[in-house]
């Protein structure tokens, strides 16, 4: 089996992409976001088809900020103009604008898996003697960080707050872009209450974003925090072990994998963060060192089990519950 440089090089086969696919992928999926968009704001239609559109609409917002998130990997579609403006119209629109996001998410993949209080691009991660360390306040800040109501409500705790309002508070000048972000998400929404009425602000503003938000929030902090899942601090770190340990292959059914763009195989995204979302898949059968690898699913016991994590215990090597501690 293959490690370290050596299987980092050899995924680099799966780097090249197709980029007539490349466009094949964004145009639809933007086609989709504008139809069951507008499927969300005709009052001539049923409520439970304006409902259904509204779910909908939420989960190809999933789709479309990983096509985004693969775009600022440079996975796809670069050297092209038109794909790098549209991709900074979604970042603005997803509460996710190009400067914090690619600072901070960059960030997680060089520091994925090592033991840290400031959670940047990340959820934070202390050992149990590190914690009972900390001071009260310290404690609470933790524990509230890795709450399943801040991972649940990541709309606000994540996109609102941390991706626009506390960046542009902290470095104006650097994230200006999330000040146009958090301006125009609150004017349409506000435009959108006032002249469409409450049930049309509900269905075509608000839900997709705190559906979309919530499954993203949850995606990236079960497939980092599981059972299972190996932390370690910055000395015994490795990259190719962090993906392959520490990152985890979700299961879902290709429905799903669809809808959140092949993120559920994670752990090749992370050995090699170049390759195409769409051939992830491919990866991942054509090398036999990505395949024996944790696994997180969507089955409920399973998310409880995950969000349930709370410390690393470094004797035993595991994440334990605060109830364990």
């Amino acid at each position: 089996m293959r490690t370290g440089k050596e299987l980092i090089n050899a995924s680099k086969q799966f780097c090249f992409e197709d980029r007539f696919r490349s466009w094949i992928e964004l145009t639809t999926t933007l086609l989709l976001v504008s139809l069951f968009f507008t499927g969300t704001l005709l009052d001539s239609v049923p409520l439970l088809v304006r409902i259904l559109s509204s779910l909908i609409c939420g989960l190809l917002y999933v789709r479309m900020f990983v096509i985004y998130h693969d775009f600022q990997h440079r996975a796809i579609l670069q050297n092209s103009r038109l794909a790098h403006w549209i991709m900074i119209g979604i970042g603005i629109f997803m509460l996710a604008p190009e400067t914090i996001w690619k600072r901070s998410h960059d960030y997680h993949h060089n520091h994925n898996s090592k033991l840290t209080l400031s959670g940047v691009g990340s959820y934070p991660t202390v050992s149990k003697e590190r914690f009972l360390k900390l001071t009260r306040g310290e404690r609470l800040l933790y524990l509230i960080n890795r709450h399943p109501l801040t991972v649940a409500f990541g709309y606000f705790t994540l996109f609102i707050y941390w991706l626009n309002i506390k960046s542009f508070v902290q470095s104006f000048k650097k994230h200006f872009d999330s000040l146009i972000a958090i301006v125009f998400h609150f004017a349409v929404g506000i435009l959108m209450l006032v002249y469409f009425g409450f049930v049309t602000f509900l269905l075509a503003w608000f839900c997709p974003f705190l559906l979309a938000f919530a499954i993203g929030a949850y995606l990236f902090y079960c497939q980092h925090n599981f059972p299972g899942a190996q932390f370690r601090e910055n000395q015994d770190w490795a990259y190719d072990q962090a993906a392959l340990t520490s990152t985890s292959y979700m299961v879902m059914s290709p429905v799903m994998q669809w809808f959140t763009g092949n993120i559920g195989y994670h752990h090749v995204h992370h050995l090699n963060s170049r390759i195409p979302f769409y051939r992830l898949k491919e990866a991942m059968n054509s090398m036999p060192e990505l395949k024996n690898v944790p696994t997180t699913s969507w089955h409920p016991m399973e998310v409880i089990r995950c969000l349930n994590l709370k410390l690393w215990d470094a004797e035993n090597k595991k994440m334990i519950t605060l109830r364990q501690l």
